[in-house]
């Protein structure tokens, strides 16, 4: 157990002040079968069978019997003192948009529990969306992957919750799911660069590639630092660079069209590892970085 018991009970108080049941608009049995086999945990109470009677009987049947935190003091489920896994998924659970369907609450309530979880080492994270909202994992925060982190701090600018969103999923996608991964890097450069042209107030086309859209973000970057003496040459050599950023980019979209998330696929096709996951993501990160600084550093045209 690497979530000690004073940051749980910080994480329930946080619930508290939120005045929000953990079980959402779920009955109490209905929310812990999500988490726990019922059926197999054994009665507090000699006239049934499991615990699924018992909770039914004194949380539902006859809701005063136990009072709303029963849960967290009941050592079957041991969510004080128990492991951490078990503990992550009751509170991702809490905000999982079956349970809680006021939006605004989940979001206050997911800060809430990262605030206090990231002081231990582990954070709540999005997975995937289930009808446009967010469903989370629990993870140690990563603390590698120095590419990615380095392209969360450069794009911190550039719509903050999208990007942030796109990273955190390539993150938590690598060695789960390298397809949606892989998607997701191309993703994160088409952001970049069109926030980088829309605040320099260059039309866009709706239908413009990924490729496109590097060509463009770098013709209008200029990249060719006006302070070098010998202009000339560094120019080639900076067109060669950029000639390989672009290609990288291109190998990212091909790799998205083979085996990302954006295409069909039969379904005897064997998806990508996450060593071309990780592939990807580095240089999308890389790319993504790179445009992001440059438009930061240079000045916009007048």
């Amino acid at each position: 157990m690497r979530i000690p018991e004073s940051v749980r009970r910080d994480i329930i108080d946080t619930m508290h002040m939120e005045g929000a049941h953990w079980a959402g608009a779920l009955e109490d049995p209905q929310f812990l079968e999500r988490i726990f086999d019922l059926a197999s945990i054994p009665s507090t109470d000699s006239r049934f069978q499991n615990a699924a009677g018992d909770i039914w009987q004194h949380r539902v049947s006859n809701p005063s019997d136990w009072d709303d935190d029963w849960v967290f003091s009941d050592e079957r489920f041991n969510l004080l003192r128990g492991d951490d896994e078990s503990f992550l998924r009751f509170l991702c659970e809490t905000i999982h948009p079956v349970v809680r369907r006021d939006v605004t609450q989940s979001e206050r309530l997911l800060q809430a529990y990262n605030d206090c979880l990231r002081t231990v080492g582990f954070e709540l994270v999005e997975k995937m969306r289930l009808a446009g909202k967010p469903v989370y994992v629990g993870r140690r925060v990563a603390a590698g992957r120095p590419g990615v982190a380095t392209a969360r701090a450069a794009l911190a600018r550039a719509d903050a919750g999208h990007v942030a969103r796109q990273i955190t999923r390539m993150e938590t996608a690598v060695e789960n799911d390298p397809a949606l991964a892989i998607g997701t890097a191309k993703e994160l450069v088409e952001t970049c660069c069109r926030t980088i042209l829309t605040d320099r107030k260059v039309p866009l086309r709706r239908s413009a590639s990924m490729l496109d859209l590097v060509k463009e973000t770098v013709k209008e970057l200029q990249l060719t630092p006006d302070d070098i003496p010998d202009k000339a040459k560094a120019s080639q050599t900076i067109k060669r660079l950029l000639s390989n950023l672009a290609s990288i980019t291109q190998g990212i979209a091909e790799l998205r069209n083979a085996y990302g998330t954006g295409h069909g696929q039969l379904a005897s096709a064997k998806g990508l590892e996450p060593r071309h996951a990780k592939l990807a993501v580095g240089a999308a990160s890389t790319l993504a970085v790179f445009l992001e600084e440059t438009h930061r550093t240079r000045a916009k045209p007048s």
